[in-house]
């Protein structure tokens, strides 16, 4: 599986710019993990590029990412790279094992979280974007309501890296395809 495949997957199956754009933070953040721990970072970055492919789809928690799973696995996609996909969340049961597992659920969270607050910023940057305003805007739970801080802190305590390093750590990572993610200013 090379990522032209997999993206050729994502366009088949996600016509929402938003949506793709999380899976292209998410695969960023992956491969940023991957360079980081000497792991191969293109099939952590695929992981991250397909973990959503199927929400558009299957958009109860009774379908995905259980339904989309046949899919990939139709497509010849690695079990490995499945079996990540439906790691991902909690309420498939599928215990996360290996750090690509745990990379993938620590990195789908924040990513969106990370994109509202540089969406708000005068900016709409990654750019000038540090860990502390995200923190700042953790608080407020008002503020990007559908980023659940539980499933993030939890998420980064299992893949074992403090918080605000592993938000520091994703804005570094989004920074290098900000343009793609509209948050280049």
């Amino acid at each position: 599986m090379d990522r032209k495949t997999a993206l050729n997957i994502v366009q088949e199956y996600v016509k929402n710019e938003n949506l793709v754009r999380h899976m292209l933070a998410v695969e960023a953040a992956m491969r940023f993990y991957a360079a980081k721990f000497g792991e191969d970072q293109e099939i952590w970055g695929i992981t991250g590029l397909l973990h959503d492919f199927d929400w558009e789809i299957h958009p109860t928690l009774e379908e995905h990412p259980q339904a989309g799973a046949a899919i990939l696995r139709e497509r010849g996609v690695p079990e490995g790279i499945v079996r990540a996909v439906l790691s991902h969340a909690d309420h498939t049961g599928i215990p996360r094992q290996t750090n690509m597992e745990k990379a993938l659920y620590a990195c789908d969270e924040i990513t969106g979280l990370i994109t509202a607050v540089a969406l708000v910023r005068p900016s709409r940057s990654l750019s000038d974007l540090e860990s502390s305003s995200v923190k700042k805007k953790w608080k407020d739970r008002a503020f990007a309501a559908g980023a659940n801080r539980d499933e993030i802190a939890k998420a980064a305590q299992e893949f074992n890296i403090e918080l605000w390093e592993h938000v520091g750590n994703v804005i570094l990572a989004m920074r290098t395809i900000a343009p793609e993610l509209g948050l280049a200013g």
